[in-house]
């Protein structure tokens, strides 16, 4: 998991913002331009760019370019290292509440032994 780390810092950093999530949502659906990713956001140009800017250096969206046109497409690979941190957190947390209530359950037949 250490490998990682510095990388989940960059992409939950990215996540953390509402705009950059609408982002990444329309372009789950495709690859979108900088002007159809900006229409429905009411921010200047430079606050979206700094969105995108941010979303790229997170590796969480690519761009190429052709004459003026800028065009964004969502990197599915770079969520691989959170779906990975995601799983090991919920993995350590269901084995945690598992040897919870276990506990739990003999605790319960403890007292109700007397012991």
């Amino acid at each position: 998991m250490a490998k990682y780390d510095s990388q989940l810092d960059h992409i939950f950093a990215a996540l953390a913002d509402p705009t950059r999530r609408a982002i990444l949502d329309r372009l789950s659906r495709g690859p979108a331009t900088t002007s159809e990713l900006a229409a429905p956001h009411d921010i200047a140009m430079p606050t979206l760019l700094a969105h995108l800017t941010k979303l790229e250096s997170a590796s969480l969206i690519t761009s190429t370019k052709v004459g003026r046109v800028r065009t964004y497409a969502r990197s599915d690979a770079a969520f691989v290292p959170v779906q990975d941190w995601l799983g090991h957190q919920s993995d350590l947390w269901t084995r945690r509440l598992d040897q919870f209530d276990s506990y739990a359950i003999q605790l319960a037949k403890d007292l109700a032994n007397g012991t």
